[in-house]
């Protein structure tokens, strides 16, 4: 029996049950010679210096990088690092020991790390392999297919998107269970369709190595442990399947060679995760309270897509590889860029254009930092809102015509219109006090505004195209 104290998801043993067991303590283990073995085995040459590289910059990147819940730099991820790069090794024959082990590092690493802590993880490799120069490898196929794919669904093809599906290709290849951690608007789901729809076009033009996709999206909240997992019937002692062990009964019993990810789509909780441990780590068995015991073929995997891992346990968080998409990296402008391009009329796309660069940024910024909201609004929800608002809201029937006889009227008529759905948007959740600030900011930019009360009091009057 392994305890771990003060785990969250685990009970403590009863002092009579305790008692009954001989207790041993462990020591920490010394991670430079099980690095030394895994290297020596895995056919690397200089394994001991390498040894030392990899322990150091476990260390360092423990010491250096900032504290995040999806971080794990402990054991059990140095020795995935080390097999994926014995991995590599194989696949990369002529490439030099150095190369292969910084490629791994990078490759195991990168995806997770957050926007701030990057260039300071290069530096730290930079300063482990002084001189090394890794090539780039070859995804020109991949890239060409997953653009087509974002051009498909009215997405931008902007260069963090197409890394952030890179990443978790080149994670999914890595590890069998994988997470994709970001706040909302963060771009999760739709990296993950991307990558289905990329490989799935792929599989489509018989390209080599590349198999179609079926998801199994569940909501692991919405369930308790017994709908989950499975639980005998009290009155009549029946087995009654879960959705998740069903789900596994029947992908892992199809030995078809396509790919089947078993999508859990809502927070981690250390309740339920925790009886999953045993499908994340290299047994890759689920075993359910009537002893029976699900294994896991190599074409099913687990993909996790949740905001945070706050009350995970380090059991979980190193079992598994991440993917970390940052909000700040994608922002709210693709998002508008793909929005202008469904609309039609070129007049209108060139002047809500220019109100977006003018008022948005600006406005989030001041909402962000000067108020309180009373429902904290996700920047991208706010930014959805307001294109919503205008596509509901600017139509013909309110005077935007496809050719406006006078063009500077209809620039003045747009940006009052512009100005209140971005007030019933971005400016929506903040309280009274905010709202005062909010009012006093917008009459510094824009002085349309009548004199008497709030700019929330006045909406526009399409017969006077003016606010009243």
């Amino acid at each position: 029996i392994t305890m771990n104290p003060g785990y969250a998801g685990r009970t403590e043993l009863p002092d009579n049950l305790k008692s009954m067991f001989r207790p041993i303590s462990m020591m920490i283990p010394d991670s430079v010679i099980i690095a030394d073995i895994t290297l020596f085995g895995e056919g690397f040459r200089d394994a001991r210096t390498l040894a030392k590289k990899v322990y150091t910059l476990f260390s360092l990147a423990r010491q250096q990088l900032s504290k995040q819940d999806h971080y794990d730099f402990g054991l059990r991820g140095m020795v995935a690092l080390l097999r994926y790069a014995g991995r590599k090794r194989r696949q990369h024959a002529n490439m030099p020991d150095e190369e292969v082990v910084l490629l791994a590092m990078r490759d195991m690493n990168l995806a997770k790390l957050t926007s701030d802590d990057l260039p300071l993880f290069n530096g730290i490799t930079s300063d482990l392999f002084p001189g090394v120069v890794l090539f780039p490898i070859d995804y020109s196929v991949m890239v060409t297919a997953m653009k087509q794919e974002m051009q498909q669904h009215s997405l931008q093809t902007i260069e963090i998107a197409i890394n952030k599906v890179i990443q978790l290709y080149e994670t999914k290849t890595s590890r069998h269970s994988v997470m994709i951690v970001g706040k909302t608007g963060a771009a999760k789901s739709t990296t993950w369709k991307m990558l289905k729809g990329c490989m799935g076009r792929l599989k489509a033009a018989n390209v080599p190595g590349y198999e179609s996709v079926t998801e199994y999206p569940i909501n692991p909240k919405a369930l308790n442990l017994g709908e989950l997992y499975g639980e005998y019937n009290l009155a009549t002692n029946e087995w009654l399947d879960g959705v998740l062990s069903a789900i596994m009964r029947k992908t892992c019993a199809d030995e078809g060679s396509d790919e089947k990810w078993i999508l859990f789509d809502g927070p981690v909780d250390a309740v339920w995760i925790e009886n999953m441990n045993s499908v994340m780590d290299d047994n890759k068995v689920l075993t359910l309270i009537n002893s029976e015991r699900i294994t896991m073929p190599p074409q099913v995997s687990l993909l996790f897509e949740v905001e945070d891992l706050a009350v995970a346990s380090p059991a979980t968080v190193s079992r598994c590889g991440m993917v970390y998409n940052d909000y700040k990296d994608f922002g709210w402008e693709p998002y508008v860029s793909s929005w202008l391009s469904s609309c039609t009329n070129k007049t209108y796309i060139t002047t809500m254009g220019k109100n977006f660069d003018t008022y948005v940024g600006p406005m989030l910024e001041f909402v962000r930092l000067q108020c309180d909201q009373v429902v904290v609004i996700p920047e991208l929800s706010a930014v959805a809102a307001l294109c919503k608002l205008l596509g509901i809201l600017t139509t013909e029937e309110n005077g935007f015509v496809a050719d406006p006889p006078e063009i500077t009227q209809y620039e003045y008529y747009a940006r009052l219109w512009f100005l209140f759905c971005m007030i019933w948007s971005l400016c929506a959740g903040v309280n009274e006090a905010g709202r005062r600030k909010v009012d006093t900011y917008i009459r510094e930019m824009e002085g349309v505004f009548p004199l008497k009360d709030t700019v929330y009091e006045y909406y526009v009057d399409v017969k006077t195209q003016n606010f009243v």
